[in-house]
């Protein structure tokens, strides 16, 4: 537990944060509670509750601490950058870390605003899959008609979707590769084919 001392500002809510990461580490979200964090902080729950309105706002925030954004992979190749971001995805979602994100995403329901901040800290969700198809229409690989957030995203959403909506612990990496292959490339393709016919 932190001693209490007069801090303010960004020590205290810098020591709040880290009291709060502790404890969704060791309880989940569903163990989260004011009381705890202010104990564990050595402050009092005013001082919690002026920064973060709620115990989910404050949780979305010590996630956002405990994540760390993963360099973009950069193989050469789309389908094989795409695999990457997604057993890079799946292993995160795997891990006691991913299930307090399937625990924070399921608590905030339909807020778009906590959702998104959900996401790696600083990143918007389409950002690392609209660099590597960038980098594939460089190389040929695609058309730029390909780039548009809502098809950059669909392989990471159907992924989402096996861990929020089936509730599965794991992706097997054959389902990983049926996402891409059957799913996010013909989707590219002919996203790309179509923009084309209409330019």
């Amino acid at each position: 537990m932190e001693s209490r001392t007069r801090r303010r500002g960004p020590a205290l809510e810098d020591a709040i944060l880290r009291a709060a990461a502790d404890e969704l580490t060791e309880s989940g979200f569903a163990g989260l509670t004011m009381d705890k964090v202010a104990a564990r902080a050595g402050t009092n729950k005013n001082a919690i509750y002026r920064r973060w309105p709620n115990r989910l706002s404050l949780g979305v925030a010590a996630y956002q601490r405990l994540t760390k954004s993963v360099p973009l992979p950069d193989t050469g190749s789309l389908r094989e950058d795409a695999l990457e971001l997604l057993r890079g995805a799946n292993r995160h979602w795997s891990s006691p870390l991913g299930a307090i994100l399937r625990e924070l995403i399921s608590a905030a329901g339909g807020a778009a605003e906590l959702l998104s901040r959900l996401q790696d800290p600083g990143e918007d969700a389409a950002a690392p899959w609209l660099t590597i198809l960038e980098r594939a229409v460089q190389r040929g690989e695609a058309a730029p008609g390909a780039l548009r957030p809502r098809i950059a995203t669909v392989a990471i959403v159907l992924l989402r979707n096996e861990f929020v909506v089936r509730g599965v612990p794991t992706a097997p990496d054959d389902v990983l590769v049926e996402i891409v292959d059957e799913v996010y490339l013909p989707l590219v393709r002919a996203s790309s084919a179509a923009r084309s016919r209409t330019a």
